[in-house]
């Protein structure tokens, strides 16, 4: 199981990005726990000042924007 944290104060494109990240494992059939993490300075914690941000097993994977379907899915099945 793939811990995934959605880091993000709960905006649009940080809701689409979580899921979007559903949608892909899902669509992989690999089983993730998504976790929303809200808070300023958890998120500013890993680094990431622009939001939406993407952990995945503790690592950062993607901040600022949304992502693309395509990147989701190889960073959840990598």
């Amino acid at each position: 199981m793939k811990d995934v944290k959605v880091l993000g104060p709960g905006c649009k494109r940080c809701q689409a990005t979580e899921d979007m990240v559903k949608a892909e494992a899902a669509r992989l059939g690999l089983k993730v726990q998504v976790e929303k993490v809200t808070d300023y300075a958890a998120i500013a914690g890993y680094g990431v000042m622009s939001t939406p941000g993407i952990v995945i097993d503790g690592k950062v994977v993607h901040a600022g924007g949304l992502p693309k379907s395509a990147d989701v899915a190889k960073w959840l099945a990598a």
